[in-house]
C-alpha cells in the first residue's frame, strides 16, 4: 500500500478541519475549532486500482499573527489550497501560500478548493475572481464541508493527480 502525505493549507477559518472531518469521519460541526499546530488524520482509499493510505496534515490557518511553518510541508506529495468563498481576502492568502509551498516542496500536485458553497448567497468571490484562477490553469473545485458537496471528489482528484505525476 502506498502512503502519501497531503497538507491542508489556507487562511484561518476557511474550513480545512471541517473538510477533513467530513472526509474521514463523515461529520460536520458548526462549532469553530482553531487548529493549533497540526492535526494529523489518516484515510485509506482505492484510486486507479491502487490502495492508498492518505496521511492528512491539517495545518493551522495563516493570518497576520501566524505564518505557515514550511517545515510542516516536508515530504508532501500534494496539498489542498482552501479558500473561503465568503471571504475574498482568503483568495489572496491562498495565492501567497501557493508560492510559499512551491518554494518549500517544489511543484507537487494541488487543488484550489473554493469552500462554503452552501453559503453561496454570502459569497464575496465573483466570476472575475474565479476566471483569474482558471487562467492560472489550476484545478478548482467548489465544496461544502457542511453538505458534503464534492468533499470526497477533492481528495480522490488530488490522489489521482499524485499517482499520475
Amino acid at each position: 500500500m502506498l502512503q502519501k502525505k497531503i497538507c491542508m493549507v489556507g487562511a484561518f477559518a476557511t474550513g480545512k478541519t471541517s473538510l477533513v472531518a467530513k472526509f474521514v469521519y463523515s461529520i460536520f460541526s458548526e462549532k469553530y475549532q482553531t487548529t493549533v499546530g497540526v492535526k494529523i488524520d489518516k484515510k485509506n482509499l482505492e484510486v486507479q486500482e491502487q490502495e492508498l493510505n492518505l496521511i492528512l496534515w491539517d495545518l493551522y490557518g495563516e493570518d497576520e499573527f501566524q505564518k505557515l511553518r514550511t517545515s510542516y510541508l516536508r515530504g508532501s506529495s500534494g496539498y489542498l489550497l482552501i479558500v473561503d468563498g465568503t471571504r475574498k481576502s482568503t483568495l489572496q492568502t491562498a495565492f501567497d501560500l501557493q508560492k510559499k509551498v512551491e518554494q518549500s516542496v517544489g511543484k507537487v500536485p494541488f487543488i484550489l478548493v473554493l469552500n462554503k458553497w452552501d453559503l453561496e448567497d454570502e459569497w464575496e468571490l465573483d466570476s472575475e475572481n474565479i476566471e483569474a484562477i482558471e487562467q492560472k490553469g489550476w484545478t478548482t473545485i467548489k465544496t461544502s464541508a457542511k453538505t458534503g458537496l464534492n468533499v470526497e471528489e477533492i481528495f480522490y482528484t488530488l490522489a489521482s493527480k499524485i499517482l499520475d505525476g
